[in-house]
């Protein structure tokens, strides 16, 4: 049988149950058939194991392969041209952005989530124009995209039946502009009506589909409260019972849903879609920015999890989660970059380190996260939320082999206290120019800035091609009822808050 070891000055193998980081110094990790068969000291391990091809060595640092819990695109929104905007408009401005090969569009980003150490991706698919064929096709070139590159991903399709411009019906939406918009922005809601039994479909046959397959899953993805009928929330909750499939749900991003809530439901988002069964250690929230002490309360009797999206939350304008209320009541939370990080790419670790700075209330004893409490989050409860979980996240034996190395001279150069923990320097100090190596499922993916399996350069070049041709008719026009639709979106919410 093929073996590496993985050989490193300290590799952090995970977290003990208070959350204190498990760190083993000069040591190995045995890799057979893809998972992590014995971790231990580098000497006895090379001695027993002289026929293993070895990775990593002297200055080295081993950590879990990070996880980004909540992802949608390749290329950024701003890179197509959508200007951050608050979410609700930012629904319009979105048209103006040109349609990219979806291979190519998901080899991006994944190049960039690899370069920064990440493993898995939670990949929220929630915009796929057209019938459920479409929708498999597109579907299926964004999963095979990432099993050629080699990363580890669970998809999903979101879930959606109404509202999809404004808090409001498509009709309503449509009857209030003026006559000349009626029929282009009819027409162009028209290409996302597929039939909620048919979104239902696609999960199933995706499920199917990639069943027996290591490095992918399918979960469950009703997008968001105001995206959902009672119906569809009943299809939601009936699937994740019906498969066991863990869900993740978009739910109070902005005081603006919050609001739509409490005219919906006469109270809490949350507290509602515990009603349909949604609420439990199944379900991760994406964002909850606006949750009230009440729902974290209710996530954390249920043991559901967050998915925190720190830059997005910024650059949307939705707010900031009151993350440490949620570690305060031991709730499991995530990280994810969602569409896009504060510098506009994937970097999981400028992710962390925004996150750990941003939850730092004024006062000497205020609570704020510790570096360790970031690691966790974009590892192993980053893990629980996807089909992985039990599987990925941690550095012991019996897990698959995702494992990241980095340069700690790269990390720490020219000097670094050793007196600061090894975690704290990780997250406050560690760049993507510090990732050297890359291994999901025991395959290093990426070596020394290089991918193992497809050009970086190659693809770039074809999408500056693709996307350097001037506008087609199609898009044109799009960008044309992007910007008509801004005031009367931004109409319908003016009496909200």
């Amino acid at each position: 049988m093929k073996q590496t070891l993985v050989v490193a000055d300290r590799i952090v193998c995970g977290f003990a149950a208070d959350g204190v980081p498990e760190i083993l110094e000069d040591a190995a990790i045995l890799i057979e058939a893809g998972k992590i068969a014995l971790v231990g000291e580098a000497r006895s391990l090379q001695r027993d194991y002289p026929e293993a091809r070895v990775v990593g060595g002297r200055g080295r640092v081993a950590i879990p392969g990070l996880i980004n819990a909540h992802h949608h695109v390749g290329l950024t929104p701003f890179q197509l041209g959508a200007r951050d905007q608050p979410l609700e408009l930012w629904f319009p401005e979105r048209l103006v952005m040109r349609d990219v090969d979806p291979r190519l569009d998901t080899l991006f980003s994944a190049f960039e989530m690899v370069a920064s150490g990440v493993t898995t991706v939670q990949h929220l698919h929630s915009r796929a124009p057209g019938d459920a064929d479409a929708v498999l096709n597109r579907a299926e070139a964004i999963i095979g995209s990432y099993t050629e590159i080699g990363m580890r991903a669970s998809y999903s399709f979101a879930l959606r039946d109404q509202n999809r411009m404004i808090y409001d019906a498509d009709e309503v939406f449509v009857a209030s502009l003026p006559a000349a918009l009626r029929g282009p922005a009819a027409a162009y809601l028209s290409n996302f009506a597929l039939p909620l039994e048919a979104q239902i479909d696609v999960f199933h046959a995706l499920r199917a589909r990639w069943a027996e397959t290591d490095l992918i899953g399918i979960q469950i993805a009703p997008s968001n409260l105001h995206w959902l009928s009672d119906a569809a929330l009943e299809g939601a909750a009936r699937m994740a019972e019906d498969t066991g499939a863990p869900v993740h749900m978009h739910l109070l991003e902005t005081p603006y849903q919050a609001e739509y809530a409490r005219r919906r439901t006469g109270g809490s988002a949350l507290a509602f879609i515990d009603r349909f069964g949604l609420v439990g250690p199944q379900l991760t929230i994406g964002h909850g920015v606006w949750m009230s002490g009440e729902d974290i309360e209710l996530l954390s009797d249920r043991g559901g999890c967050l998915c925190h999206n720190c830059s997005s939350n910024l650059r949307l304008k939705s707010g900031t989660v009151n993350l440490n209320a949620f570690l305060a009541r031991g709730v499991r939370v995530a990280l994810g970059i969602d569409e896009a990080g504060i510098n506009d790419d994937r970097d999981m670790l400028q992710e962390m380190r925004l996150a750990l700075t941003l939850h730092r209330p004024a006062g000497h004893d205020a609570p704020c996260p510790r570096a360790a409490d970031i690691l966790r989050m974009a590892t192993e409860h980053g893990a629980v939320t996807t089909p992985f979980a039990g599987r990925i996240g941690r550095l012991s034996p019996g897990m698959a082999a995702d494992i990241v190395l980095l340069d700690w001279e790269t990390v720490t150069g020219p000097w670094q206290d050793p007196a600061i923990p090894l975690i704290d320097v990780l997250i406050r100090r560690a760049k993507a120019g510090a990732v050297e190596t890359v291994i999901i499922g025991g395959e290093t993916v990426y070596y020394q800035g290089s991918f193992m399996r497809v050009d970086r350069q190659a693809v770039q070049g074809e999408i500056a091609r693709a996307l350097g041709r001037p506008d087609s008719e199609v898009e044109a026009s799009l960008r044309r009822l992007a910007s008509d639709l801004m005031e009367p979106v931004r109409d319908f919410y003016r009496d909200w808050l």
